[in-house]
Order: structure tokens, then C-alpha cells, then sequence
């Protein structure tokens, strides 16, 4: 069981822009083997980072809206969104302590 918590199209606005605390957004797919080799260190960041960073998935195959209206064209790519605005765009696969630290400046 995933620590991120699954977001969808409808649900955006509510859980990620509205958030009062920052969000990592990791768009991933099913078929996606780097999107599942990420997971893990996904779901230790929404661990370590509980109470002061929200971390959610959105599976770009089944929500199409909000990857388009960011320009998601590869997965994995995560978001931070910080205030209702995309504060970093990281792109493809990443070392855990990369990944950590593309996010601790948003906390």
C-alpha cells in the first residue's frame, strides 16, 4: 500500500491546489517501469515528510486533464506545488537523496 495518496482529475483542485502545505505530485502510469522503480522513494519522502509535505499520484493514463494542463509529455515527472503554483518540475528517474533534496527547499 502506497503512503501518496492517489489523486484524480476532480480531485485536484480540492487536495493539491488548495493544499496548505506543499504537494509533490508524481504522474506516473501502470505500464511505466521507472514510474514503479520510483515508488518506493515516493512513498519513504511521504513518510519522512509527514505533516509538512503532502505527497500524491496521479495516474496520467486514467486523469488525461491535469497532465495536459501542465505539459506532462514524459513520466515519471514530479511537480512541487507550493501556493496553488508549480514551484519545481523534476523529470525521469532520481537518485532518493536527489529527489529529497529537489524537495526540502519548498518546506
Amino acid at each position: 500500500m502506497s503512503q501518496a495518496a492517489e489523486v484524480t482529475d476532480t480531485l485536484w483542485e480540492d487536495v493539491v491546489i488548495k493544499s496548505e502545505v506543499p504537494v509533490l505530485v508524481d504522474f506516473w502510469a501502470e505500464w511505466c517501469a521507472p514510474c514503479r522503480n520510483m515508488s518506493p522513494y515516493v512513498d519513504k519522502l511521504a513518510e519522512e515528510f509527514n505533516g509538512r509535505l503532502k505527497v500524491v499520484k496521479i495516474n496520467t493514463q486514467e486523469n488525461p486533464e491535469v497532465p495536459a494542463r501542465y505539459g506532462i509529455t514524459a513520466i515519471p515527472t514530479f511537480l512541487v506545488i507550493k501556493d496553488g503554483e508549480v514551484a519545481k518540475q523534476i523529470v525521469g528517474s532520481q537518485p532518493y537523496d536527489e529527489l529529497k533534496s529537489s524537495v526540502e527547499p519548498f518546506l
